[in-house]
């Protein structure tokens, strides 16, 4: 489909992303910045990924980490942690989970807000929203620069924004609506275009927002470099709209597309390739219950095979920090099989 003319923020009609319209306008004052490394995350099992039982695929391109002895009862900061390393997080408990979760979002908004004057979200949708309630109470509601925000979809379902099957409305009703980002900031893909135009207008846009600034490119791999990644995984290992021995994990010259046969309803989708996916800064992967247990087995366990490799598996990022957080009941079928 022919891009329109029409400017990315102009307020005529245009066949681009369409931003929320509901979402207040409010622009926080600038908030004192620390200039000491910030508090640890909540107390957590870290557990390093050692090469010895981190997957080959997740190993690519990173630094050998710290031997499985080398747990900490504390995770490192997010903002201060180094580049091309893999984490796991065990929490006792989800409550748990989204305080930390909320520190380690609020911890790296600052440092890009700092360095580049704009701070790139992911959402994805499933669970993960309800994770990150805690950013909408004190301190974070007050403290974060919501100004600098700009949120994205890894994925997106292409039904209108106020079915109960979008993303977008999940976003909006769990988080977007109870803080102050600016709602030009706020980038939906456009509901009244099919899949393929969805997808298509969405990469458009994108470029867009490369060619500006506002996003950053990665110096590795030439794709969108987003800041910050927040993901959930499906039971079966899918991430994003990209699912199990389905053609679109191998799409390599888009950066959105989309899928008209999902084996999860709704069927028409849009989604990132991996190939943006893996050229992220940070990735956090929420992963909580034992329904999922059996893909992170898979995933994180020592047994690997390269003929079979969940999305989750194929997730890699060329020059990034990916951290796993997840609970008790998401990691019980790793004892004896990993080193947790």
């Amino acid at each position: 489909m022919a891009a329109s003319a029409v400017p990315l923020f102009s307020t005529a009609p245009t066949n681009r992303l369409r931003h929320c319209p509901q979402l207040p306008v409010s622009r926080l004052p600038e908030i004192p910045r620390v200039a000491s490394p910030c508090e640890t995350l909540a107390p957590a099992t870290r557990i390093s990924l050692s090469a010895a039982t981190a997957p080959t695929h997740l190993r690519s391109h990173r630094r050998p980490t710290s031997p499985p002895s080398a747990m900490a009862s504390k995770a490192t900061s997010a903002a201060t942690a180094a580049s091309g390393k893999q984490g796991l997080l065990v929490f006792d408990r989800e409550e748990v989970l989204s305080v930390s979760l909320a520190k380690y979002t609020a911890e790296l908004s600052e440092k890009f807000v700092r360095e580049r004057g704009a701070f790139t979200v992911v959402l994805s949708g499933g669970s993960l929203i309800m994770s990150l309630r805690k950013l909408t109470e004190s301190p974070y509601l007050e403290s974060v620069d919501w100004a600098k925000w700009h949120v994205f979809w890894v994925d997106e379902r292409v039904v209108p924004k106020d079915h109960e099957d979008s993303n977008y409305k999940l976003a909006f009703d769990g988080f977007l609506s109870k803080v102050s980002i600016p709602p030009g900031q706020v980038y939906a893909i456009n509901d009244a275009l099919s899949a393929e135009g969805a997808a298509e207008d969405y990469e458009t846009a994108l470029k867009h927002l490369v060619n500006v600034g506002v996003v950053a490119v990665s110096s590795v791999t030439g794709y969108p470099r987003f800041d910050l990644m927040l993901l959930g995984m499906g039971p079966d290992g899918h991430i994003a709209s990209l699912f199990p021995g389905h053609p679109l994990l191998h799409v390599t010259e888009k950066w959105v597309t989309f899928i008209k046969d999902s084996p999860k309803p709704p069927p028409e989708r849009i989604t990132f390739t991996l190939p943006v996916i893996n050229s992220s800064a940070y990735i956090a992967m929420v992963v909580t219950g034992a329904g999922k247990a059996g893909a992170v087995c898979k995933a994180l366990g020592s047994e690997k095979s390269a003929s079979d490799l969940l999305p989750v598996e194929m997730a890699s990022l060329e020059d990034g920090e990916f951290t796993w957080f997840t609970d008790k009941a998401a990691v019980s079928m790793l004892q004896g099989k990993a080193s947790v």
